[in-house]
């Protein structure tokens, strides 16, 4: 009962290969589809969101909360109090404090300031 100690080693490396040439192989099918729609080809949930309301659940609600109360991001009941409809739509494209840019497509942000502008 004198076993080669090797063969279990070349075994374990022979299917890690086989898995790693089998992810790549299917990467190289996926990278396909991510240059098409880097190209604009698909659109994407965000972009394709027709309300503002589905813009906010999306992209908004993680920060200002569900009922617009704030958490990591400031309150929104009452915005249209303290900020005009441009103020608003400068704070939606540019950002502000933590709040990145760019989170709200460029073609919804004047609906979006609206929007949010007519919270209480």
């Amino acid at each position: 009962m004198n076993r080669n100690p090797l063969i279990p080693f070349f075994l374990i490396m022979f299917f890690g290969l086989v898995l790693v040439f089998g992810l790549s192989w299917k990467g190289l099918g996926d990278m396909k589809e991510v240059a098409k729609e880097k190209e604009g080809g698909a659109k994407t949930e965000e972009t394709a969101a027709a309300k503002p309301e589905d813009i906010y659940k999306q992209t908004c609600v993680g920060c200002h909360g569900a009922n617009y109360e704030g958490g990591v991001g400031p309150s929104l009941k009452g915005v249209g109090d303290r900020l005009s409809v441009d103020e608003i739509k400068n704070v939606i494209q540019n950002g502000r404090g933590n709040m990145p840019a760019g989170l709200v497509p460029a073609d919804k942000a004047d609906e979006m300031a609206k929007w949010l502008s007519k919270l209480k």
